[in-house]
């Protein structure tokens, strides 16, 4: 009987284990195959501290607060979720943003035009218009919302390539400038990123 149970404590937190490793990727499968492509911008990029080692990370306009708190339904989620003086939610707070499709493709050669945020909502929409998705925010502990598409790694030798073509792409300006990215955000609200344009140039993540 003793052994019984010596057996049900170990596999049952070896199966929980094994359970949630699935679901990440799984989760990540489906947004890639049911999900809508929309093009984010990033907020200007540093050149000196856009890539550190092999990791890139990336701040979007949507980031900001200030780009979100004009919006329809802004108001309504502040005051069921108010937050410290240095957050606008509750940290943790989670909410959707909703972005719609440019009014014009870009031109042939020309990196996409990014998506538009028209309305944020405390509830995930459920009859959005074809041309609009809802991406899934969160308050973070920092004064800015977090979409799970902050930080991305690229193997050493596509860092140092990406590293370059930015420092040709700003020339000896030292500019700070946006780039867009290309993301998938399905049904629910999840994003998974699919590639960086700097300048003319893609590179998939």
């Amino acid at each position: 009987m003793m052994n019984k149970i010596s057996s049900w404590r170990f596999w049952v937190p070896l199966l929980f284990q094994s359970a949630l490793i699935l679901v990440v990727p799984a989760q990540a499968i489906y947004t890639h195959f049911s999900g809508k492509t929309i093009v984010l911008q990033t907020l200007p990029v540093d050149p000196y501290d856009l890539l550190r080692g092999r990791s890139l990370r990336l701040r979007y306009n949507i980031s900001r607060v200030d780009a979100l708190e004009r919006l329809p339904g802004w108001e309504t989620i502040v005051q069921s979720n108010r937050g410290e003086k240095q957050t606008a939610f509750r940290t943790g707070t989670r909410f959707y943003v909703i972005l719609q499709a440019p009014a014009k493709a870009a031109e042939p050669g020309q990196p996409p035009r990014a998506w538009k945020p028209v309305a944020v909502s405390h509830d995930r929409p459920s009859d959005l218009l074809s041309d609009r998705v809802a991406l899934e925010g969160k308050q973070s502990i920092y004064p800015w919302i977090d979409y799970g598409l902050e930080t991305y790694y690229f193997p050493q030798e596509q860092g140092d390539e990406i590293k370059a073509r930015i420092g040709q792409t700003l020339g000896n300006s030292n500019r700070e400038r946006p780039f867009a990215v290309e993301v998938k955000v399905d049904s629910q609200g999840h994003a998974i990123p699919l590639s960086l344009w700097i300048g003319n140039n893609n590179y998939r993540f």
